[in-house]
């Protein structure tokens, strides 16, 4: 890794929504490429610095910033909803505004300062088999599998199911079980999700390519699409995590995600 650091080390910043916490790289004026190599390494919570999520901004000239995200595996993926609501709040306080509109490899994302939390437009849900992706055409509101859960995809792949207890689910066995399982050929996200009031959900998560997380802005998301699809609360919802409660609204603009965003400190790593 110190081969692709600059002799006089790489700038980051830390970030995190809910817990769900993620190192950003500002390369809008250049930067080193990043590797999958170079992910993991910066992953690693003893030797680099730590994340659930890497995300790199650049400059497109077709938005405020470009956006590419890579898993604590070393894995690419399209969207990180959390990250994307902490950097939209970094870029608004930069450039002195309420709003941004930043580009992923899932398409543009507008985003709001509402005063204290951050709100993005994380675009609407594919609902379709092919577009989760699924290995075989089935109805992906109730997938062949053990609890029949519900699919959705929101640029990356979601697996929702609906329990009596969230908090009695094993996710360590759970979680990987099904992020690896042969219908999920990209992987997919994990979710187990029980009703604890009118249209308020308990929430716990397994990650794709990272594992638990305290927090997860797509995976919530795709939650509440699945628990509005299924007929278990209405469009707009309050989802509960282990780091603390997200609002989703999904109406005619898309899924709208609302809450906290923090920017915890800069660094520069030496590799």
């Amino acid at each position: 890794m110190r081969s692709q650091t600059p002799p006089s080390g790489l700038p980051f910043m830390k970030m995190h929504g809910l817990g769900n916490d993620f190192v950003v790289l500002d390369h809008r004026e250049g930067g080193v490429a990043v590797t999958s190599d170079l992910a993991t390494a910066l992953a690693d919570r003893h030797r680099g610095v730590g994340f659930d999520q890497l995300a790199v901004i650049t400059d497109t000239g077709e938005s405020d910033g470009h956006l590419t995200f890579w898993n604590a595996d070393g894995s690419p993926s399209a969207t990180c909803g959390n990250a994307t609501r902490c950097i939209a709040q970094y870029l608004m306080a930069e450039k002195g505004v309420t709003h941004v509109t930043l580009s992923t490899a899932n398409g543009n994302h507008l985003a709001r300062d509402l005063g204290g939390i951050v709100s993005v437009n994380m675009g609407p849900p594919s609902l379709e088999w092919q577009q989760i992706p699924l290995a075989r055409e089935m109805d992906t509101l109730e997938l062949p599998l053990p609890g029949t859960p519900t699919a959705t995809s929101m640029g990356n792949p979601h697996c929702t199911f609906f329990v009596e207890d969230a908090e009695a689910v094993d996710l360590t066995t759970e979680g990987p079980r099904f992020e690896h399982d042969p219908l999920f050929p990209q992987r997919t996200n994990v979710q187990f999700a029980s009703l604890i009031g009118p249209d308020r959900l308990r929430m716990r998560v397994w990650e794709r390519g990272t594992g638990i997380t305290l927090a997860s802005g797509s995976s919530s998301c795709a939650t509440a699409v699945a628990a509005a699809r299924r007929g278990i609360t209405g469009r707009a919802v309050e989802i509960v995590l282990d780091g603390g409660t997200l609002q989703i609204d999904w109406n005619d603009q898309g899924v709208w995600m609302t809450g906290p965003t923090a920017h915890v400190f800069d660094g520069i790593w030496h590799g």
